[in-house]
């Protein structure tokens, strides 16, 4: 198992970098954008991207670098040198990046998605998806680049 770790670190890199990035980009550029649409267009992309990224290519990124998170948290108790960082960043993924979506994201996704077109739906949108949505964005997005930091740490040196 000890050979597998620099494998799973990489793999763990690599994945923690596209959510890293995805997540960036929805707190950077993507939010700001749909806030400024009228906010029927803005619920209704929104919940188009909701749909369209629960795809395999995602899925396996997402929570196969959760999976990897888990695998480098346990392996470190035989690691060597580095497997602290793989271990940390592992934490750091899995409860800053997968336990936030499930918790925060998720729940306003489906919200929105249940919502009726109207005032309801606008008031959503308004006062709680582009503030609380969002606010947990942020949260997976420096979560992800830290545990992307400490994977790349302790992978240079395992």
């Amino acid at each position: 198992m000890i050979a597998l770790i620099p494998v799973l670190a990489f793999a763990a890199v690599i994945g923690s970098g596209l959510m890293a990035g995805l997540f960036f980009v929805f707190s950077v550029c993507i939010m700001q954008a749909l806030s400024r649409l009228p906010p029927e267009e803005g619920i209704a992309a929104m919940n188009a991207i909701n749909v369209v990224i629960q795809n395999p290519l995602f899925l396996t990124a997402f929570l196969g670098t959760a999976l990897l998170s888990l695998v480098l948290v346990v392996t470190a108790l035989w690691g060597g040198e580095g497997s602290y960082l793989l271990a940390a960043g592992g934490l750091v993924y899995f409860i800053g990046t997968l336990v936030v979506t499930m918790v925060f994201n998720v729940p306003l996704n489906n919200a929105l998605a249940a919502a009726s077109p109207g005032q309801a739906a606008t008031e959503l949108w308004q006062q709680r998806y582009l503030t609380d949505w969002v606010w947990w964005n942020h949260v997976r997005t420096l979560a992800s680049i830290a545990s992307l930091a400490l994977f790349v740490l302790g992978f240079a040196r395992v």
